[in-house]
């Protein structure tokens, strides 16, 4: 994500979206922030935004994007569904078709397709077309994405890629990267990304040199 991303407009719903899916957002932004001992500008700096901005979004001034979500999902070591304030079912290894209910962000629709506490989230993602394709987007950690129905595009660097259903792409989130629907339907995704902190970051790590004995 882009820190000019910080000058943009006030970011609202598509006009098929939800304007109430993110009622609860903005305490839980902060409420998770301090949880994560981070301050206003150490987590505005690890989402790549301005503090102003994100003081904006904490106190309801601006709504976020699904994209600025996951993003900050990443820092805060948590899923989109908690900043959300949703009800988080537990950690089974099985996740119900019919307990994934959709929810509409900055245009976006996505399913959440797995469970809380895990070092990775998975989505299933609906971007329309002409929604935020012109983001850029860098954090730490890496990304997956399956096309399901649609045709996407995706611009990796200073590559372009046009992926088809049943093509994938796995990268690393370093790379500067946007994503863009290609037909006027819209895309439909199965996607995954670590998140930056996590309960189980020590496993997929190891100790710190400090641990060992």
């Amino acid at each position: 994500m882009s820190s000019s991303e910080a000058e943009r407009p006030p970011e609202t719903d598509s006009p098929g979206g939800r304007p109430d899916a993110l009622p609860a957002v903005a305490p839980q932004l902060r409420a998770l922030r301090r949880q994560a001992a981070l301050t206003l500008e150490a987590a505005a700096r690890a989402a790549g935004l301005s503090p102003a901005h994100l003081s904006r979004l904490e106190t309801g001034q601006r709504q976020p994007s699904l994209p600025m979500l996951l993003t900050l999902a990443r820092v805060y070591g948590t899923t989109v569904s908690e900043l959300l304030g949703e009800t988080v079912a537990g950690r089974d290894a099985v996740v119900r078709a019919a307990d994934m209910e959709p929810t509409a962000a900055g245009g976006w629709t996505y399913w959440q397709a797995g469970a809380s506490g895990r070092g990775m989230q998975a989505l299933r993602v609906h971007v329309p077309y002409g929604s935020q394709g012109d983001i850029v987007r860098v954090h730490p950690g890496e990304e997956w994405l399956h096309v399901l129905r649609g045709r996407l595009r995706l611009r990796l660097g200073d590559t372009a890629h046009r992926l088809s259903p049943g093509d994938s792409a796995h990268f690393d989130s370093l790379t500067p990267h946007r994503i863009a629907a290609e037909d006027h339907d819209g895309v439909d995704l199965l996607f995954v990304h670590t998140l930056l902190q996590s309960p189980t970051a020590a496993l997929c790590l190891g100790p710190t040199p400090g641990d060992l004995s």
